[in-house]
């Protein structure tokens, strides 16, 4: 039961599209990541994710429209909604999702990170 600051955690890595998890609750994980650029477009097909913007923005794309998220902002992307995060500059974002949750979804790339490194 120690308490985590984020701007501590966020300063001990700098990769983009690499989370870390932070914490751990109820089978859930609690991870920091940082986006820049595109990511790949993708689905979960048996989890739910959210994304919480803590410094910068970023776009969420849909197949039918498109949310802006600035900071303070959340979204939750329903299981088996295709997405993409895009982000012109770097932005810290916070997830919850379940910790069988893989980042890349169920379009296995370059990106994908079948392990996470706990910080």
């Amino acid at each position: 039961m120690e308490k985590v600051n984020l701007a501590e955690k966020l300063a001990l890595f700098s990769e983009h599209w690499s989370p870390k998890v932070v914490g751990e609750l109820n089978g859930q994980h609690v991870k920091l990541v940082k986006f820049k650029g595109e990511f790949v477009w993708h689905k979960h097909d048996n989890e739910d994710e959210m994304f919480f913007v803590i410094k910068g923005s970023f776009r969420m794309e849909y197949r039918d429209k498109t949310i802006t998220l600035n900071e303070n902002e959340f979204v939750i992307v329903p299981k088996g909604v295709e997405h993409r995060p895009v982000a012109d500059e770097e932005v810290c974002v916070m997830l919850f999702e379940p910790a069988t949750t893989l980042n890349t979804g169920d379009a296995e790339s370059e990106l994908t990170k079948h392990t996470l490194e706990h910080i």
